[in-house]
This record gives structure tokens, sequence and C-alpha cells, in this order.
């Protein structure tokens, strides 16, 4: 009981200062826990300590009957860079990410149940006031999304080959968004224009037409959306839900495991922020002039995919394990558009933005993601009783179309390449740790943005069990 209390307060703790994930696999993690991912995210047939609750709950099952305890820290470092013609490079400073996990599990043989806080990933980049992503606005273009999970497993077995178990979730995801446009994109989603990117609708939007058509307004120079806070842990907009897993393991023989495992979609509400702002840098009377509006933000319809995995263990001797998974993320169900509604606020501090008070603007970015098939690989190798090292390759397609390529979202890498290691301290106590390289890609948006995208991680974790 002191064991559990003193999880509850830690989880509480982290879900408290829950931090980005950065795009690996799309927006998922190439791999949970550092066992996984140093055989290349491979983790559906075998024990992979308690990060077994984001990948197959059935897993679980298979550890050692007794109490489990992970802690774990994960560090991220993409490299991320936009570069168009004529003008000077721009390097996204989000260069470092520190990302906390816990899980308790209790095995009791024919049952295992536990407790987990994970990160389940997410995308984010930082540009320069004065590089040209700023779109001339004089301030820094960013996105930050973070998606968490809280997971409560459950495990049966069937019988002395076969393990199913299911998990229920709560899930939160907080989003910053600093989105600069220049005046010719933000024109081109009006209505009636090209719209080859997006769209822009509602009161506001009718309303800027109205004193365009009038000669108040004779030029749009850039537009905005701000919605970001300075914590380094939670977004400015958050929106909270649930999720479930189902899974299975079943042991063909003493040498070949089988794993599968299903990841609902998720059910979130909308990301909202009642503290954010549309700024329009426009030519009134000749001049230009900035209008900040203050209103509400909600990010609509965000969802994480569901997802399918399937895997197989093969213990080729008793030093040598070698695994393979396959998994499908149905990114196309849940990344068609990124939609968000801006409600300006009924009386504005800014006397230029009186006119739009109350007004609000309908806007999206088209997405159109393709589902991902990822293919993982690796093999474990114990070097001697205490000592394992393992090695892995991560293989996945790139889900998003070059035409709606955005900037601050280049969630384009591909593969990964992966090495891993564990060392058993004593009976009860032990670490594991994993290192990942994503060589860089390259992809041109239908806007003639180019992004290069590589990315470096490091896992480690301590387990205790009792």
């Amino acid at each position: 009981m002191k064991t559990m209390k003193w999880l509850g307060f830690a989880v509480l703790g982290i879900m408290f200062v829950s931090p980005p994930a950065f795009a690996t696999n799309g927006m998922n993690l190439e791999g949970y826990g550092p066992v996984a991912t140093g055989v290349g995210g491979a983790s559906m047939a075998y024990d992979n300590g308690t990060f077994g609750m984001m990948n197959n709950p059935a897993t679980l099952g298979l550890g050692a009957q007794g109490d489990r305890l992970d802690v774990a820290l994960s560090f991220l470092g993409p490299n991320v860079t936009s570069k168009m013609s004529g003008m000077s490079d721009a390097k996204s400073s989000a260069d470092l990410f520190i990302m906390p996990g816990i899980g308790y599990v209790k095995n009791i043989g024919m049952m295992a149940y536990g407790l987990g806080i994970y990160a389940q990933g997410g995308m984010g980049t930082e540009y320069a006031a004065d590089s040209f992503m700023a779109a001339g606005s004089g301030d820094k273009a960013r996105s930050e999304l973070s998606v968490g999970r809280l997971v409560i497993p459950f495990v049966m077995e069937v019988d002395k080959k076969t393990k199913v178990a299911v998990s229920l979730e709560g899930v939160w995801a907080g989003l910053d968004l600093k989105m600069p446009m220049s005046g010719t994109q933000f024109m081109s989603m009006m209505p009636g224009q090209s719209q080859t990117s997006g769209t822009v609708s509602g009161t506001m939007i009718s309303g800027f037409q109205s004193y365009m058509a009038a000669g108040m307004i004779t030029g749009l120079n850039w537009g905005r959306f701000d919605f970001s806070n300075s914590s380094d842990f939670t977004g400015e907009a958050r929106g909270y839900g649930v999720a479930a897993k189902v899974g299975g393991v079943h042991k063909v023989n003493d040498q070949l495991t089988l794993g599968a495992a299903y990841h609902s979609k998720t059910a979130l509400g909308d990301l909202e922020s009642d503290n954010a702002k549309a700024t329009f840098n426009v030519v009134m009377g000749g001049a230009a002039t900035t209008i900040p509006v203050s209103g509400k933000i909600a990010v609509k319809n965000f969802e994480w995919p569901q997802t399918i995995g399937l895997g197989a263990a093969f213990q080729a001797t008793k030093e040598l394990l070698v695994v393979a998974d396959y998994k499908w993320i149905n990114w196309k169900n849940t990344m068609k558009n990124f939609a968000m509604t801006f409600t300006a606020d009924s009386t504005q501090s800014n006397a230029a933005a009186a006119g739009f008070a109350g007004s609000a603007v309908d806007a999206t970015l088209f997405q159109n993601w393709k589902d991902q098939n990822v293919f993982m690989v690796g093999l474990g190798y114990k070097v001697s009783e205490p000592f394992t090292v393992r090695a892995g390759a991560n293989i996945g397609n790139n889900p998003i179309p070059d035409t709606y390529l955005n900037a601050l979202f280049p969630a384009i890498v591909k593969n990964h390449y992966t090495l891993g290691a564990g060392y058993a301290i004593d009976k009860s106590s032990g670490v594991d740790a994993a290192l990942s390289y994503a060589p860089e890609v390259k992809a041109t948006a239908g806007s003639g943005v180019t992004n290069t995208h590589s990315q470096k991680s490091a896992q480690v974790m301590y387990s205790y069990r009792f």
C-alpha cells in the first residue's frame, strides 16, 4: 500500500509537468521504453518492462511474478531547418526535449495490473523573429504539441500459453502555436480565392472583406494566430479525453512467441485557451497598421489515430533474442485537416480592433496525411548474466504529402537506427538505456519551403523489483 501511495503521488507530479515529445513515426515516438527502443521499437511479443503499457499491455504478463517499478527519462534532439529560395535559412532552435515516464506493475501469475504515465508523442519547432518564417511580423514562429497518457492495464492468463489484456487510458494534449502567414497566403485562404493550402471563413473574415470592398483596407501584409505560454511542460491550449488498448500474446513453443495489439482512436475534447490573439498588419490610408485582436481559441477535432501492431519474438539461443514487429498507424483518419476557431473578445483594448469585437474566424489548414506502415526489427544478446546488448532498425514511410507540409509541423522522419544495453545491478534492480539516430530527410512543400529534419534521441530507465 505504501508503494502504491508513493506511485500515485509520483504519477500526479508527472501529470502536472507533462512535457512535449516530438515526431519520429509521424507524431509517435519510434520506441516506448529503452528496452524496445534498443531493438528498433519492436515490442509486441516479449517482456519490455512497464512500457509495455504503451506497446502491447499483454506483455506485462510475461515478466517475473511480483512488483516492478520503472522510472525513465527520454532525451530528444531534433535538427530542423527551413529553406526558401532567396532567403537565409531558418534553423529551429527547439533542439532538446526531456520527458519523464513512470510505471508500476504487479504480476501475480494468473493476472497482472498496474499504473503508468508516459509521453505519447507530438511535434515542435521554433524559428527566430527575424527569419523568413516570421513573414515580416517581427515575432518568432513556434509550435509545440504534446500528448500524454495515464494508463491502467489489466492482464489475464487464458492458459499457460496465452495472455490477453486491456488498458483504459486518460489522454491529455497541449498546444502552443505562434503561426505567421504572409498576406498572400492568408488572402488565398479566403472565400472565392484559390484555397489551395486551407480556408478561412466566419464573421471576422466577412468583416475584413467588407472593409476591403469599401476601400478602408487596401492591402494585407501579414496575419498570425498566437496562443503560447512560457511553460516547458504544458501547452497554452489544452484538451482531455480517453482511449483504450487491447492486446494478446501467445507462446507457440519454447522459442517462438507471437503478439498483437490494437490502440483505439482517442476521444479528446477541443484544445482550448482563453488567452489567444489574431493579429493582422494591413494597409489603411496608405500606411501599415497592426490590428491585434484578443480572444479565445479552440482547436477542433484533434485526435490520436487508431493503431494495429503485430509482432514475433524468437529465442534463437539462450543468449540471442530476435524480434520483429509491423505497425499500421491510421493518420489518414485523424490528420485530414488542422482546424481551429478564434472568437474575438466582446471588448477590445486596442481601438483598431474594436470593429472585430465578438466576431469569429474558422481557419483550416489542409493536412491529408497518409497512413503509415512501420517495420521494426532487432536483436538482443546476453553477453553475460547481468549484461545485455541490443540493436535494431525502425523503417517507415513519411505520412505527410509534400504539398501540405507545414514547416511548423515537419514530422517527415522515416527511418531510425538504434542501439541499447541493459545491466542487472542485482536481483532486484537494473538499468537500461538506448540511443536512436534518424538520418536527415528533405521535403519541399507546395509553398516552396524546403524542410530538412534529422534526429538523435536517448532513453534511460531504472527498474526495481520487489
